[in-house]
């Protein structure tokens, strides 16, 4: 049991957002296979088709993929958030918007049956919304000063990995009044189809994630653990409890799971259980080991 902005989470493995996350049945499944936590698809304040097909593409180490926000609107995703939170376990929404206005909005539309509300400011490749505005410091604290000056739920900023300094963008999300940040969300990438030479996906690039952006993200949480005074939620490229660890040890005070779900729903159990033995093993909390690499 550990506790993070003041959420019990029964263990420190929490779904990512876009993952699983689309209907209340599926995070309830999800949440009930271990998971200390669940996080929706991230919504707006209106439907959105998302881009064309094909959409995702599973490369020789991890997936690509430009979704482009599919979702009903908030009003229409009230009914799966209420779903989902009888999993038993806390549910954060992901939410996302084009200024501080629109993410205010869906943040009062949802805030009275999520339990924390993640800030989508890192998507790469839906125009004028995710990594568009959250590689702008001053935005990043706009957005989620609006947000908490709408709701008093937790806020956890998600930021992207594709700007010079993280660091930057996790200190403009403190000073907004960010509970925690969550890093990464994918890294900006594309495949060409070699006899065609035409982009394989339907948005022509989009996000990395899986086992290929663990490295970047060990970085990034390694540096914003530096920088911060919030906690700091790892993901990316997590798929076994070693990957967890050595993310808390980088700073993370719990990790995100989302390619690795891929290979089955039992990985949020089987990282909890490896994340508890190791420590029992060392007779140490994953609070003693948090940041560890910093004093190394």
């Amino acid at each position: 049991m550990i506790t993070l902005t003041k959420l019990r989470l029964k263990t420190p493995a929490i779904l990512a957002a876009g993952i699983l996350g689309t209907t209340g049945a599926s995070l309830m499944r999800v949440a009930q296979s271990g998971a200390g936590a669940v996080v929706t698809k991230s919504i707006g304040c209106t439907p959105n088709a998302g881009h064309p097909n094909p959409s995702m593409l599973e490369t020789e180490c991890g997936f690509l993929n430009a979704m482009g926000l599919p979702n009903p609107g908030y009003h229409n995703y009230r009914e799966e958030l209420a779903t989902a939170k009888k999993g038993g376990v806390p549910v954060i929404a992901s939410i996302f918007g084009a200024d501080a206005r629109e993410f205010a909005e869906v943040a009062i539309g949802l805030c009275d049956l999520a339990d924390a509300i993640e800030l989508n400011l890192s998507c790469p490749h839906a125009d004028r919304y995710g990594a568009s505005i959250g590689i702008d410091p001053v935005l990043v604290r706009e957005i989620t000063s609006a947000v908490r000056d709408a709701v008093d739920i937790p806020i956890w900023a998600k930021l992207t990995p594709n700007v010079a300094d993280i660091t930057e963008i996790g200190i403009a999300a403190q000073d907004g009044g960010a509970d925690a940040v969550v890093a990464i969300n994918t890294v900006r990438a594309m495949a060409i189809d070699i006899d065609s030479g035409f982009p394989i996906l339907g948005n022509r690039f989009g996000g990395m994630s899986g086992t290929a952006i663990k490295p970047i993200a060990v970085k990034c949480v390694y540096d914003l653990y530096g920088a911060l005074d919030i906690p700091i939620i790892g993901v990316g490229g997590i798929s076994c409890w070693q990957d967890a660890i050595e993310i808390v040890m980088a700073g993370a005070s719990a990790v995100q799971i989302g390619s690795a779900v891929h290979a089955g729903i039992s990985v949020f159990a089987e990282v909890a259980d490896g994340i508890a033995d190791y420590c029992q093993t060392r007779g140490c909390l994953v609070t003693d080991i948090c940041g560890l690499a910093h004093e190394r």
